[in-house]
């Protein structure tokens, strides 16, 4: 790479500024930023179109190999100066790789026997990363957003689900009560997680598989979407707590879920 860039009014820069910042850009451009080297190899080798490559020199220089296979993929690969790429990252000790990568079409296939999540109104951009991370360990066949969650293409989300955002099957709707309303129309179980006349998580009968669904941090599920699903499910609490943080909570009903089946 010759082209080094050293000023903050560059196009490119204003771009990868503009991505990080803004949900809509990312969705008018149909791509988005990853930052550090873990998530751009993770970006190129579960098969992501890399529309551009940037890194430090030092950078260049030290994961040579890593570098050179990125920029043989990019379309576009270019040097971003120390101080520069210092002011438009993410992170606080940033490794002086990003790449922008395009938003891959990875729909699931909503079926009777598969295990999926389901979220509405999830906020929290740590949350979402850690939940879509946990949902690809345990084995989940896909997730299911409301349309009011936040982006799972912002940066903290892409760089929290640990390059689950490349290959989890997600699907987002806008009316998401219907949709789980249809659902269990066409035979699929759904589970609403819910402290409210719901039996233990360990003793209901999860065996068919279907839809775990999670709320909001705050105000967990929509009474309407809690009164369309099969079944209300909620997790014994021991001791002071009264709840548990939402992606602690999907990770306990996600593990249930996958350890029901046959």
């Amino acid at each position: 790479m010759t082209e080094i860039i050293t000023g903050k009014d560059n196009p490119l820069i204003k771009r990868i500024t503009k991505l990080m910042s803004s949900a809509k850009a990312r969705r008018e451009e149909g791509c988005f930023v990853c930052e550090g080297i873990r998530l751009c190899m993770d970006a190129l080798y579960s098969g992501a179109e890399i529309l551009c490559f940037c890194c430090t020199e030092n950078a260049y220089n030290k994961y040579q190999e890593d570098a050179g296979r990125l920029e043989k993929a990019a379309k576009r690969s270019t040097l971003i100066s120390p101080a520069l790429f210092s002011r438009i990252s993410d992170t606080r000790t940033p490794q002086g790789f990003l790449c922008i990568a395009a938003v891959r079409e990875n729909i699931p296939e909503i079926k009777k026997g598969g295990c999926y999540v389901g979220l509405e109104r999830i906020q929290d951009p740590s949350n979402l990363g850690t939940i879509l991370r946990t949902a690809e360990a345990l084995g989940a066949q896909g997730v299911i957003l409301s349309g009011d969650c936040c982006d799972i293409y912002s940066p903290k989300v892409v760089r929290g689900s640990m390059g689950a955002v490349f290959r989890l099957p997600v699907l987002i709707v806008d009316d998401f009560t219907e949709y789980i309303a249809d659902a269990g129309k066409n035979g699929i179980k759904t589970y609403a997680s819910t402290p409210r006349d719901a039996r233990s998580i360990a003793e209901a009968d999860l065996s068919a598989g279907g839809i775990m669904l999670i709320g909001n941090e705050g105000n967990g599920l929509d009474d309407d979407t809690i009164n369309a699903c099969t079944m209300r499910v909620m997790i014994p609490m021991k001791g002071r707590a009264e709840s548990l943080n939402a992606s602690a909570a999907a990770s306990i009903l996600m593990y249930e879920l996958m350890k029901a089946q046959p």
